[in-house]
């Protein structure tokens, strides 16, 4: 019978092409021989220093702003959307009593931007009620600049992040095809330092990119509510001021 005859042809031409295939290269040829896998640890600092510091710096310092304004803004906003059911209530009382001493008095011990509102109305009391709204209307804005603070910074961050890791990827890339030239046979040595300078850049511009636009969303829903909490008030308090002559 040929037929085994020519399988055991096949296979030991296979087996001497594939030990030619491995004298050219020494590496293949260490791992066939022994079997196993060479491994090497890398710790993710090394890893990311890898990026270029030129690019991972810039990423860091921006990370590191992002975090800050997110909690910061996030005590701000919290301590301002803090409410007093009673508050309302009580400088209602105060208003139809006319006792407008203990009501702005109520209104400082507050310290909400509601409050800080609502204390530059009672100081206009006696004026016609455009007038005191205009008032009301004016202080609400300067509170709600001072609760959107840096929160365009924010923004900021999370379209240029991805941008900077993209850059750091357009220079990796071009490290990989100066490293392929200057090489002239490639390997996967001459390319992997400017291949993961590209991959590395682009993931961590990205991570910081989507945090900071998922932080900047959610102050922006938040400083929303504290807005309408504001609107209520002010047309509340235009609603008791408007009482006495009904």
């Amino acid at each position: 019978m040929q037929f085994p005859l020519l399988v055991l042809a096949r296979i030991q031409d296979l087996t001497l092409g594939g030990s030619t295939a491995q004298e050219a290269e020494g590496a293949s040829d260490v791992l066939s021989a022994t079997g196993e896998v060479v491994t090497r640890d890398v710790s993710i600092f090394e890893l990311l220093l890898s990026g270029g510091w030129y690019i991972m710096l810039p990423l860091a310092v921006m990370s590191f702003i992002a975090i800050f304004i997110f909690f910061e803004r996030s005590m701000a906003i919290r301590k301002a959307a803090k409410e007093d059911g009673d508050f309302m209530a009580k400088l209602k009382d105060y208003l139809s009593a006319g006792s407008l001493d203990s009501a702005r008095n109520l209104c400082e011990q507050s310290g909400t931007p509601i409050a800080r509102m609502l204390h530059k109305g009672i100081a206009r009391i006696g004026k016609p009620l455009k007038d005191i709204s205009a008032s009301i209307e004016n202080v609400g804005k300067l509170e709600i600049y001072s609760l959107e603070k840096n929160l365009s910074t924010l923004a900021t961050i999370a379209g240029a992040a991805p941008m900077i890791g993209f850059l750091g990827t357009v220079i990796g890339m071009v490290n990989v095809f100066l490293d392929m030239e200057n090489a002239g046979m490639v390997r996967v040595d001459d390319i992997s330092s400017g291949t993961k300078q590209a991959m590395i850049t682009t993931i961590v511009g990205l991570i910081v990119g989507i945090i900071a636009y998922m932080a900047y969303n959610h102050l922006v829903s938040r400083v929303s509510k504290v807005i309408h909490m504001m609107e209520a008030s002010s047309l509340e308090f235009i609603d008791i001021l408007e009482e006495p002559a009904r």
